[in-house]
């Protein structure tokens, strides 16, 4: 059974982020770090009792598209209508939307938990939450009136729509074609494809945030708009109950999330309400993308972990041959290398939830503090990134502990696998993060913020070197190596671009990437470490373990990047039978 990791948030706020500041400053001391324990305790409750359940069904049996309308496997409105009847859909909006105005340090957390017991049904909460940023950012007072309140209550659901057949990630492709109606809407035509929760039976209408063209728009993304187009739009007497000209085409057949209805979507001239400005849409569709790259990334934790508590359990129950050095009947998690798998993927899923809780800190800091929003626009990408790379890592390890009976779906194993590939390629595949990273903040800024982030990490080897332990002494090596490993991969991508090859720099633009995330999950578990062995508890023993343990396995890998970052670009061209130098 999942256990949701009420604890170590706890732990992490109060002894590793100084979660007191952070709150203090976000919230204006409205919050409380002693509020944590609180929240998360309600929404395991709900993600216990209703979304736990649903996982394995959502998965067997799908969604259904039957006469134009999509319905939900068995369970899923009133898991839905649980958490929305309960407000939780209401905490994560800002108070000027009408919501709680919840910090980032408590809505990842939240969100953790939510993707852990069911990461379909996750998608529509995070969407919506999105949805409200984007609405909340860039609608004009009427829209914002009468849509807001709607999504903030969870009545009604968002969604993002930018894929077409023939634009996928090059958004500059997209054909969708919005026309004045002279009233002040706009009438939408086009196709989307890939459309999370585009249709469904959970609420009462579903906004859909559609990029879209207009008549005289210039080409490329600098000629995109962003319109608001709801399933339903208003009657005569207000409410929303006319059928917009939406139509959903098809359910996509996919290898994971099957619970998570993932729709074609025809536009056949539907009513659509300009967002932001004509030819701001990639502006006002940031909004929305942030706070869903963040959100994917979280969903790689929380799938990760429910894996990984999974595999522990069964582990720890099954008993399979002789183990080397135990007692007759010991269990497998005992055997050597099921042992090294365990303490692989426990370590890792720590050190993504403690960068995490570190990534939000900035977030909620960033209004008030410039190096704060610095280094959060810094590791967005870090996190969006290598969590999602890490979980695919994780859950294919859960099922090696499994064995044979990890590749049987009765056991539920490879559904985490399979829910978890699509991870690093929506909301911006891992090379669109690093190509990011390296272009956006690494050489536009000379490397200033990795220079900065990298002297955190430098402070915390400092504070490591007071300290006589062996698993300090042994952090601090590790962790020293790997800032230089890193330093020096940074200079690598600044001279590419100095000498213009900016072709070398994007293809080791992911290796860097997951260097990033490699020392950040170092980083946070040497604070760990430092934070176990001043404040002892039943859980100390793990937290070294972990990161002595990811220090000698993951840590390390951090100079074998770094080898293949300095070898830049490697190219043969197939069609000629050559190697271009």
């Amino acid at each position: 059974m999942y256990q949701p990791p009420v604890d170590d948030y706890d732990f992490l706020l109060r002894h590793v982020v100084d979660g007191a500041n952070v709150l203090e400053l976000a919230t204006a001391g409205e919050y409380k770090v002693d509020d944590l324990r609180q929240i998360l305790s309600g929404a395991a409750d709900v993600a216990l009792a209703s979304w736990h359940p649903l996982n394995a069904i959502g998965d067997r049996l799908g969604n259904m598209l039957v006469d134009g309308q999509v319905t939900t496997p068995p369970g899923t409105i009133e898991a839905y209508h649980a958490l929305r009847d309960a407000g939780w859909m209401s905490v994560y909006a800002p108070k000027e939307a009408g919501g709680e105005g919840m910090p980032w340090v408590f809505g990842n957390a939240l969100n953790e938990i939510w993707c852990a017991a069911d990461v379909a049904l996750s998608l529509v909460v995070g969407l919506s939450v999105a949805a409200i940023g984007a609405v909340h950012a860039a609608a004009d007072d009427a829209l914002r009136s009468t849509y807001l309140p709607n999504l903030v209550s969870g009545r009604w659901t968002g969604t993002m729509n930018l894929t077409e057949p023939q634009a996928g990630t090059d958004l500059g492709a997209i054909r969708t074609l919005a026309r004045p109606n002279g009233d002040g809407t706009w009438a939408v035509k086009g196709q989307k494809i890939f459309i999370t929760w585009g249709d469904h039976d959970l609420a009462d209408n579903i906004i859909h945030l559609v990029l879209a063209r207009t008549p005289d728009a210039p080409e490329g993304m600098g000629g995109l708009s962003l319109f608001l187009v709801p399933k339903y739009l208003p009657d005569p007497g207000g409410d929303h109950t006319v059928r917009n000209a939406v139509r959903t085409l098809a359910l996509e057949h996919k290898l994971g999330i099957h619970a998570s209805a993932t729709c074609v979507l025809e536009y056949e001239n539907a009513t659509g309400f300009l967002l932001g400005g004509l030819n701001g849409g990639l502006m006002a569709m940031f909004v929305m993308m942030n706070i869903a790259r963040v959100g994917a990334g979280v969903q790689g934790l929380g799938v990760a972990d429910r894996a990984y508590q999974q595999a522990r359990d069964y582990a720890a129950e099954r008993v399979q041959g002789p183990v080397l050095g135990r007692p007759a009947q010991a269990p497998i998690a005992e055997h050597p290398d099921v042992a090294r798998l365990l303490m692989s993927m426990a370590s890792r899923v720590s050190a993504m939830r403690a960068v995490s809780v570190q990534v939000a800190a900035w977030l909620d800091e960033a209004p008030d503090d410039p190096q704060s929003a610095s280094l959060a626009e810094f590791f967005v990408p870090v996190l969006k990134g290598w969590f999602t790379e890490t979980a695919v890592q994780v859950t294919s390890d859960a099922i090696q502990v499994h064995g044979g009976a990890g590749y049987i779906e009765e056991t539920g194993a490879a559904q985490h696998l399979r829910d978890a590939r699509i991870l690093p390629i929506y909301e911006g595949t891992t090379a669109i993060q690093a190509k990011d990273l390296v272009g956006r903040k690494v050489l536009r800024d000379g490397g200033e913020t990795a220079a900065a982030a990298a002297d955190l990490v430098t402070a915390t080897i400092a504070t490591l070197r007071e300290s006589d332990h062996p698993v300090v002494e042994r952090t601090a090596g590790r962790l020293e190596r790997a800032v230089a490993a890193t330093l020096r991969a940074t200079r690598t991508l600044l001279e590419f671009g100095e000498q213009n090859r900016k072709r070398d720099a994007y293809a080791a633009s992911v290796a860097y990437l997951q260097s990033w995330g490699l020392l950040a999950g170092g980083w946070m578990h040497a604070r760990i470490l430092v934070a176990a062995l001043a404040e002892p508890s039943d859980h100390s023993a793990r937290r070294l373990a972990e990161a002595d343990f990811y220090g000698a396995h993951h840590l390390s890998r951090i100079g074998s990047l770094a080898e293949s970052i300095d070898a830049g670009e490697i190219v043969y061209d197939p069609s000629e039978s050559r190697y271009l130098a």
